[in-house]
């Protein structure tokens, strides 16, 4: 089984890929590194950055869980600016320890009171399995100690991801924790609905 995540096959060339790291901005990249176009985007955001002069705690005191998905676009999608909130990002979007970590920091240290969950259609943990780690491990000759978390279901694993949040004994806040499913073809969000209990 291959571990490596299948390429579009309609994607950019290095050089396209440059001129769309650098905007408007034309700049011969040919023989450098994607961190290097990052580093050389960097400088010219930082040549007409302003310091909005902002706390470390978001203005709306929420966080958000969601994969980390190149498709998706999370404040423009949600309507979100600089400062509103916090954002962590997983393959998956799952909740495990070290999401629980940070959402632990997020509230106890930093004020956020809500948490929102995203997962989203055509994610890539609907086609893995636990077999991955397995692969792994024949390949490399360690395990990895974590989890894949794969799912079959998407609107199963927000529950799940959602029921973590709400039993965590280090999560203060707990009420108000929502679970979407985010259509990467429209753009829309569905909510849902948490498991009875």
């Amino acid at each position: 089984m291959s571990i490596s995540a299948p390429q579009p096959q309609d994607s950019p060339s290095p050089a396209g890929a440059a001129a769309h790291v650098a905007g408007a901005h034309a700049v011969d990249y040919s023989g450098v590194t994607v961190t290097d176009r990052l580093v050389e985007a960097n400088r010219h955001y930082a040549a007409e950055f302003h310091n909005p002069g902002m706390d470390a705690r978001p203005v709306l005191h929420v966080a958000v869980v969601a994969c980390m998905d190149a498709r998706l676009d999370l404040h423009e999608a949600l309507g979100l600016r600089l400062g509103d909130c916090h954002t962590i990002r997983n393959a998956g979007g799952v909740v495990t320890d070290d999401v629980i970590r940070s959402l632990t920091i997020s509230q106890r240290a930093l004020g956020t009171r809500s948490v929102v969950l995203i997962h989203h259609t055509g994610c890539g943990l609907l086609n893995l399995t636990e077999d991955f780690r397995h692969d792994i491990e024949a390949e490399v000759g360690q395990r990895p100690s974590w989890a894949v978390e794969a799912f079959k279901d998407l609107d199963t694993d927000v529950r799940q991801s959602m029921q973590r949040v709400k039993t965590s004994p280090f999560l203060l806040h707990t009420d108000d924790v929502r679970g979407f499913v985010f259509d990467v073809t429209t753009g829309l969000l569905r909510e849902v609905t948490p498991r009875e209990v």
